[in-house]
C-alpha cells in the first residue's frame, strides 16, 4: 500500500514537472527575431503583460545584443503602458547601470523622464491636463533630473527639445509649489524657513535651459 502511495506521489510530480517545463518551453523553438516580433504584436494589441513576458525570454536569449538592449527598453514602456512606473522606472535604471554606453541612452533617460512625468499625450498637450504643483514632488524632481542629464549629455538628441520643454514647465510648476510653502511659512512668521525655500529653488534650477 505504501509502495503504491508513493508511486502515485511520484508520478503527480513527474506530471507537474512535464506540465511546467512545457508551459516555460512554449517559445524554445522560436528565434530571437520571432520572439520579439511577437512581443511588438502583443504591445500593438496593448496587451502589455504578454509583451512584458515575450521581452523578458528575449533578454535571456539574446543576451549582450542590440537586441536585448531594444527588448529591455520597450518592456520598461510596456510597464509604463500598463500603469506599473515604478517597475518601468527600475528597468530603465538598470538598462542606464548596464549600459552605460548605449547608443540609446538618450531615449533611456527621456523615456525615464516621461514615466516620472506621467504624462504620454505628446509634446504640449501636458500643459493643459494638469497641474504639476498638485503632483508628487518627488517623480517631478526625478523626471527633471533625467530630462537634465538627457540634454547635458547629448543636446543634439531628437527627445533634446521635448526635454527641454517639460524641464521648463517641471521648473515653474515646481517653484510654484515652493512660493505656497513659503508663504505658508511667512504667514507663521517663519521668515528663515521662507527665504530656504526660495534660495533652494534658485540653487536647484540655476541651469534650467532657455
Amino acid at each position: 500500500m505504501l509502495r503504491c502511495l508513493r508511486l502515485s506521489v511520484l508520478l503527480c510530480l513527474a506530471w507537474l514537472t512535464g506540465c511546467a517545463t512545457t508551459e516555460a518551453d512554449w517559445t524554445a523553438g522560436w528565434t530571437p527575431e520571432k520572439l520579439y516580433a511577437e512581443a511588438r504584436d502583443e504591445m500593438d494589441n496593448k496587451a502589455y503583460e504578454k509583451a512584458i513576458k515575450l521581452y523578458e525570454k528575449l533578454e535571456g536569449r539574446a543576451a549582450g545584443t542590440q537586441l536585448a538592449q531594444q527588448a529591455q527598453l520597450e518592456k520598461a514602456y510596456a510597464y509604463f503602458k500598463n500603469g506599473e512606473p515604478v517597475l518601468a522606472v527600475s528597468t530603465l535604471d538598470r538598462f542606464i547601470k548596464v549600459n552605460p554606453v548605449s547608443p540609446a541612452m538618450d531615449y533611456a533617460l527621456y523615456l525615464k523622464g516621461i514615466v516620472n512625468f506621467n504624462d504620454d499625450l505628446g509634446l504640449l498637450s501636458f500643459v493643459a491636463k494638469q497641474d504639476l504643483a498638485e503632483r508628487d514632488q518627488k517623480a517631478a524632481k526625478e523626471s527633471f533630473e533625467a530630462f537634465r542629464e538627457l540634454v547635458t549629455r547629448f543636446p543634439e538628441s531628437r527627445y533634446s527639445e521635448d526635454a527641454r520643454l517639460r524641464m521648463r514647465f517641471t521648473v515653474n510648476t515646481l517653484a510654484q509649489s515652493e512660493v505656497k510653502v513659503a508663504r505658508y511659512y511667512l504667514k507663521r512668521g517663519a521668515h528663515v524657513a521662507a527665504i530656504n525655500r526660495a534660495q533652494a529653488v534658485l540653487q536647484d534650477y540655476q541651469d534650467v535651459p532657455a
